[in-house]
């Protein structure tokens, strides 16, 4: 007699074939020191995983991507606003940055980046309108960025490069000088020259300031002695005492830059015409000539022979490599008399965009002069 079929099916599995056997205890012993050895092996990997340092992208940084969160807390705490957090978001993109605050702490870093912006704008906007507001966008971020850096200066005078601008004091009267060389046992200046170009004899052992400012336009100052003077192919020179006591000065708002460049310059006057005595400014058609030597979007030196009284209005003219005009009215604040020559300190009253856009490309070395 058969079974029902459903009942035959209940009963299947017990008419097959014994599928499992029991397990030794020698194959339990192997499993469990392979499965051992196993977790050992990817605990050992990853430990020496973790001490490798992560790939880095150009900017040197530790983290693999990009972190936005931290880009933000960084423009916050500068004082960034919404449009040039933006546009410092894609100076660190365009060079593939990877650690933002690496590159914002860094200023030669910083300063990689931006040229590489620099470029980027004017080759990919669609018109020059846009190019010099983008541009203005960019100068105006690397310039809050740099007020913010915090930048030590040279340690000693043995630091100190060649040729850099300086003022030596003593007492009530200063004069423009530069640093021979400070690699020796002294420092070694020009010797100062009065207004009629006469060396000046500054006796041996008295004390005197020098004061300096680096390429970044920071600084620094330092008292010394003169050791005594000497002839040489530059001139005569004096010998001060090295010192390890340099102080900060006052930072300067905007960096400038030492550079030689030709420039014209033309008389502004005011002039009040009728009967509200309305003022509006004439240009003088007479032009003059002289050498810029340093320059910032805040103001410039120029170098000339021509000797104009503090507070004299002028419109300064020049032209850099890439045969752009700057055009800019500045207003002198004070003269210094060197030799047969004057040097005019100007600062700047009304710089139009483009003209703005164009010093600040050459302050931060973005073209050639």
């Amino acid at each position: 007699m058969g079974f029902p079929l459903s009942i035959s099916l209940y009963l299947y599995p017990l008419q097959m074939p014994t599928f499992w056997k029991e397990t030794s205890s020698m194959d339990t012993i192997v499993f469990f020191t392979g499965l051992g050895v196993i977790i050992l092996v990817l605990v050992l990997v990853n430990v020496f995983k973790s001490r490798i340092p992560q790939a880095t992208g150009l900017s040197g940084g530790g983290s693999k991507h990009f972190s936005g969160f931290t880009l933000h807390r960084l423009a916050s705490s500068i004082g960034l606003d919404h449009d040039q957090r933006k546009m410092l978001e894609f100076v660190l993109k365009s060079d593939n940055v990877t650690d933002p605050a690496r590159s914002v702490n860094s200023p030669s870093l910083l300063d990689r980046h931006f040229k590489r912006a620099f470029r980027i704008i004017e080759q990919t906007a669609d018109t020059d309108e846009e190019v010099q507001e983008r541009l203005s966008l960019l100068f105006s971020t690397r310039n809050i960025l740099e007020s913010s850096q915090e930048t030590t200066g040279p340690a000693s005078t043995r630091q100190i490069a060649e040729n850099t601008p300086s003022v030596i004091s003593t007492g009530r009267d200063s004069y423009p000088v530069r640093v021979i060389s400070a690699k020796g046992d002294d420092l070694a200046v020009e010797n100062p020259k009065n207004a009629l170009g006469s060396p000046v004899r500054l006796p041996r052992g008295i004390k005197v300031t020098l004061s300096f400012f680096t390429k970044s336009s920071r600084g620094f100052s330092f008292e010394s002695r003169i050791l005594g003077a000497s002839d040489s192919s530059d001139g005569q020179v004096l010998h001060l005492v090295h010192s390890a006591q340099i102080k900060r000065l006052s930072q300067r708002r905007f960096r400038r830059r030492q550079m030689v460049i030709p420039a014209n310059y033309f008389f502004v006057r005011v002039e009040e015409s009728g009967w509200k005595k309305e003022k509006r400014l004439v240009l003088d058609k007479r032009r003059l000539s002289g050498n810029i030597m340093d320059i910032s979007i805040g103001g410039c030196s120029i170098k000339t022979n021509v000797s104009v009284p503090s507070g004299t209005r002028l419109k300064i003219e020049f032209m850099h490599a890439e045969n752009t005009n700057i055009a800019i009215l500045g207003q002198v604040l004070r003269t210094n008399r060197n030799g047969i020559s004057t040097v005019m300190h100007i600062k700047f009253l009304k710089v139009p965009r483009r003209s703005l856009n164009a010093v600040n490309a050459l302050v931060y070395e973005y073209v050639d002069t």
